[in-house]
């Protein structure tokens, strides 16, 4: 076992993933409980739902602004910073009395939850042979903080208020700060150039790897399927056959979380062989999936199959993609995976508008529609990919 790849412990690795899942779940809390938030402020929902968006435009600003810094500044005093700010503005969302305030908190909530996208490059960095391994635990950790923010939040409010869902955050958030402190390693940065250069190099890591620009494409389209299924599949399972109520949809939540432990697994064979044909299977996993749902979404069965098939197939691709771009250059790994978690939030943002036009314009006819063509577009740029990977092989013998 290499030094480098000494330096993570499971236990390490774990916590880690628990961290990046408390810290990202933040910005989601508040979509189940607008109304309830709304009213307490006295507002139509509509307008409260500002509140989503901003804080979604702070996490897009922390990428941007916030995340390359990890290649300059010592991470571990990076993450700790971002932590504490985070605690200091979800104890400021609970003693809010005006709404204006907990839009511009809502902001910051999501530029401070941006912490979780400084450890995937912390670990990817102390983790030598077992990146794919370690990346994959902790993304899991981040789409699990997502996927549980809604069904947390949604049950928290109905036993206490909403207030008390961000209270909690808070005490979960001083708990990650402990973890940091005392069990994670200082990493030296490497990056010693100005601020400006720091992030004008983030963007040159686009023109200097065309590798990188393939798989920012392909996550973001990957997350936009992803985001665009469980936007309208609450749409879906609220109307006839199934009239289900809030607290049964929470529950596909956490069979999505089922799908979604089987990534580490994958990122562990993308560390074994060749990760194009571990990309191409889990895109016709993602493909599966959404054609089941298109053809039979009035079965029972059908959402169980594709809530299952899509999240194994998103998360699959991600955890790869994840733990080949940190293979790129170690010493960038901060703006190297700025530029990819850009691309992939913003694909998630443009597949959750999409999905909900095609929902308005078509009903779940469109939306399965646009789940395929989708699913359909992954596949096929996983099966160029092999293509030309094999040409050039051929070259060389």
């Amino acid at each position: 076992m290499s030094e480098v790849q000494s330096q993570l412990s499971k236990g390490q690795v774990l916590g880690m993933a628990v961290v990046a899942g408390i810290s990202v779940s933040n910005i989601y809390f508040a979509q189940p409980i607008l109304h309830q938030i709304a009213e307490s402020f006295r507002v139509p929902e509509s307008k409260m739902g500002i509140m989503v968006g901003l804080g979604q435009v702070g996490y897009g600003a922390g990428l941007l602004t916030l995340v390359p810094l990890g290649d300059k500044v010592d991470r571990k005093k990076l993450i700790l910073t971002l932590l504490g700010t985070l605690f200091l503005v979800l104890i400021a969302i609970g003693l809010v009395s005006n709404y204006y305030f907990i839009f511009l908190f809502s902001l910051l909530l999501g530029l401070t939850a941006v912490a979780a996208q400084v450890i995937l490059p912390m670990a990817a960095e102390l983790s030598g042979n077992e990146k794919g391994k370690n990346v994959g635990i902790i993304f899991t950790g981040i789409l699990v903080g997502i996927l549980m923010a809604r069904v947390f939040s949604g049950y928290i409010s109905e036993w206490s208020s909403w207030k008390m869902v961000y209270y909690l955050s808070a005490g979960f958030t001083i708990f990650s700060l402990a973890f940091v402190y005392f069990k994670l390693p200082s990493v030296k940065p490497t990056f010693k150039e100005s601020y400006f250069k720091l992030i004008s190099s983030s963007f040159y890591q686009l023109k200097r790897f065309p590798q990188l620009r393939f798989m920012a494409l392909l996550g973001g389209i990957a997350f936009a399927v992803f985001c665009s299924f469980w936007t309208t599949l609450t749409f879906l399972l609220v109307e006839k056959p199934y009239n289900y109520s809030s607290d049964t949809i929470g529950l596909f939540g956490m069979l999505g979380i089922a799908g979604a432990l089987v990534a580490p697994l994958i990122g562990k064979a993308s560390d074994k062989g060749d990760s194009r044909y571990t990309q191409l299977i889990a895109s016709v996993i993602l493909l599966a999936g959404s054609v089941v749902i298109f053809l039979f979404p009035i079965y029972l069965i059908s959402i169980i199959l594709a809530v299952i098939f899509i999240d194994v197939g998103v998360q699959s691709i991600q955890v790869t993609n994840v733990a080949l771009i940190y293979r790129l250059d170690e010493k960038a790994n901060s703006r190297i995976n700025t530029i990819y978690m850009t691309s992939y939030f913003v694909g998630g943002a443009l597949g959750t508008f999409i999905g909900l036009k095609c929902w308005e314009l078509g009903g779940w006819h469109y939306v399965g529609i646009q789940l395929v063509v989708f699913s359909l577009v992954v596949l096929l740029m996983n099966l160029m990919n092999v293509i030309k990977q094999k040409k050039i092989n051929q070259t060389k013998s």
